[in-house]
């Protein structure tokens, strides 16, 4: 017995494992480089931070945040609004407060009114600051967010941040697989039908673990760091021809499965052509570009005999070792001089 979906491609043939995922869920098919405009609604904030709600205009769910910069008040409440940004967080903490204790009375409702008139995003008192009453009444006049935290200032800012670069980070889809090898993630592309899943497979069957089959959802959370990880849909399954869809959860264990991993260093499958030059050195380093991060990358030609998995387990140990201040290629060049009477250092 077995549920018809109803989905056929043309020609008849199967859909994917992406192709499924995507007419469940909206996802782009096996998409490349396609960059998404991402938002993180306001309650999900509050949820997160455990923050207190002092005022919205709205339902928080509907209350959308797209920057993931914030911004300290001080110099707007002296009077400066030149560079002042209201799609900001402004964070209100214990020296913009004890700045506005100093200020007659008349020049505080001024300076609040200034700043909220601005209509930032949102406003949020730290320290467990008892918020102004003249704040929450021009939070209400200019329909403003107005919330507080128990959190200390430089805590607060250090963990919203975080917070907002994790879910608002740039992010395209890539078709291939995604694993951790020996703590590496070694994300695994080329042509479909090349092996990719099979291989990863055999990695799972080896003690390592699975992050994403087919389609890679990729963040760049920093100037230096791509995490990766699975569509939702399509999370902890893969697509195996000639068997179907499996959970690798159920089949190998919890232990076989990861949510997330930062990418390390990109395997490329292509089929073994006779005649072509492969690199047998190791001298000279390949780098893939993903939304303006230079990522290690190997080739690794595909023919039968070859044992994808173990040369992929190779290629993250040499990774690591490199990481570590050892470069084999570079060290046996050095070895190689010296025994030909070549001083190395002088041929740099």
């Amino acid at each position: 017995m077995y549920i018809k979906t109803g989905l056929k491609l043309a020609g008849g043939a199967s859909p994917s494992l992406t192709e499924w995922g995507s007419k469940r869920s909206g996802m782009p098919r096996k998409s490349e480089d396609k960059m998404e405009k991402l938002s993180v609604s306001l309650e999900k904030i509050v949820n997160e931070m455990k923050l207190k709600v002092v005022y919205t205009p709205d339902e928080i769910s509907k209350i959308l945040i797209h920057r993931s910069d914030i911004n300290r008040p001080a110099l707007p409440l002296c009077g400066f609004y030149g560079c002042f940004e209201p799609d900001r967080i402004q964070i209100i903490g214990n020296t913009e407060c004890e700045y506005l204790a100093e200020q007659p009375d008349g020049m505080v409702a001024e300076k609040l009114e200034a700043l909220f008139s601005k209509q930032p995003v949102a406003v949020i008192y730290t320290h467990s600051a008892t918020v102004h009453p003249v704040s929450i009444a021009f939070a209400e006049k200019y329909k403003v967010p107005l919330l507080s935290a128990d959190w200390s200032t430089a805590e607060f800012i250090a963990a919203i941040i975080a917070f907002l670069n994790l879910n608002l980070a740039p992010r395209i889809t890539r078709h291939g697989v995604l694993v951790e090898v020996y703590g590496e993630g070694v994300l695994i592309l080329g042509d479909s039908g090349i092996g990719k899943s099979e291989t990863a497979v055999e990695l799972i069957k080896r003690g390592h673990r699975l992050v994403a089959d087919d389609a890679v959802e990729i963040k760049r959370v920093s100037a230096v760091t791509l995490v990766g990880s699975a569509p939702e849909t399509i999370r902890h399954y893969m697509e195996l021809r000639g068997i179907g869809i499996i959970d690798v959860r159920r089949l190998f264990g919890m232990g076989s499965v990861k949510n997330t991993e930062k990418i390390d260093m990109i395997i490329e499958l292509e089929q073994w052509e006779s005649g072509k030059m492969y690199d047998r050195w190791g001298m000279d380093e390949k780098y893939t570009d993903i939304m303006g991060i230079k990522i290690p990358t190997t080739l690794i030609p595909v023919r039968p005999g070859r044992n994808l998995a173990v040369i992929i387990e190779i290629a993250a140990m040499n990774s690591r070792q490199k990481k570590m201040g050892y470069n084999t290629a570079v060290e046996f060049n050095k070895k190689l001089m010296a025994s030909m009477g070549i001083d190395p250092e002088a041929e740099q």
